[in-house]
């Protein structure tokens, strides 16, 4: 964990820096932004991570962190309300450890220096802007790829992982790449409009494949986790290096 002279600060300050660079109150979202879990009021060490997982609040405790900031958080539209099974441990372990949990969906999405869309576009060497779809929150550059399959090699170099890769039409150069982190496979047909050569997400439904062979538009699926890695780090240590505090970043591997 980075240390930064072991200052501290209070979490509604924390909360209050959080929410000024994502503005959630811009987005319809699944689910509550924000402070999801409140810890300690006083905090020293911050840890970043993808989602709310056992497995990351077990890494979080062994680092000593006061807070954790994720992407997937606890809480979901429609969801059961019930504290029970894996939801109550999860929760008893944050409440255990006085651990406040921080949580921003689309918001970290789209933040346009630190979010998933931002990130991912920087690590594919790709530099675009927010361009199409629901809240603007599919992204859009020029590129210079000969074929989707060069493109696909490429993510899959980039990401460490393979990529599912559904070929529009054959030959077709790559001169336009869109693409929206995570499950954003209903954007497909948005990237399509906005004139995108390929699309790049992280999943992939049955219906995409068939528009991608009859549309002439490349479809990229290289996973949820792997497209969504880089937009929590990137915004927590920034924050944390603004003010401050000791911040790591802890990878739990999903092959989803």
């Amino acid at each position: 964990m980075a240390d930064n002279g072991g200052m501290s600060i209070e979490r509604q300050e924390l909360l209050a820096r959080f929410d000024g660079l994502l503005q959630p109150e811009r987005f319809k979202d699944y689910g509550p932004n924000g402070l999801q879990v409140e810890g300690r009021s006083e905090i020293r060490r911050l840890v970043s991570g993808v989602t709310a997982s056992r497995a990351l609040i077990e890494a979080a405790i062994a680092a000593r962190a006061d807070a954790i900031f994720v992407h997937h958080g606890l809480f979901w539209r429609g969801m059961d309300g019930r504290i029970t099974g894996w939801l109550k441990e999860r929760i008893r372990l944050l409440l255990a450890h006085d651990i406040n949990l921080f949580a921003y969906h689309l918001p970290l999405d789209a933040h346009p220096l630190w979010g998933n869309n931002a990130q991912l576009g920087l690590k594919l060497g790709l530099q675009g802007e927010a361009a199409f779809g629901e809240q603007g929150l599919g992204w859009m550059a020029a590129a210079d790829f000969a074929t989707a399959q060069n493109l696909a090699t490429h993510v899959q170099q980039v990401l460490g992982r393979s990529a599912l890769c559904v070929a529009g039409a054959e030959g077709r150069p790559i001169r336009r790449v869109a693409w929206c982190t995570g499950g954003a496979q209903g954007f497909f047909e948005a990237a399509i409009t906005a004139g995108a050569d390929a699309f790049i997400t992280g999943e992939i439904s049955e219906p995409q494949a068939h528009l991608a062979r009859e549309t002439g538009v490349a479809f990229i699926a290289a996973g949820h986790h792997a497209t969504e890695r880089y937009g929590a780090p990137a915004l927590a240590a920034h924050v944390a290096d603004e003010l401050g505090l000791e911040h790591a970043f802890i990878e739990v591997d999903n092959p989803a």
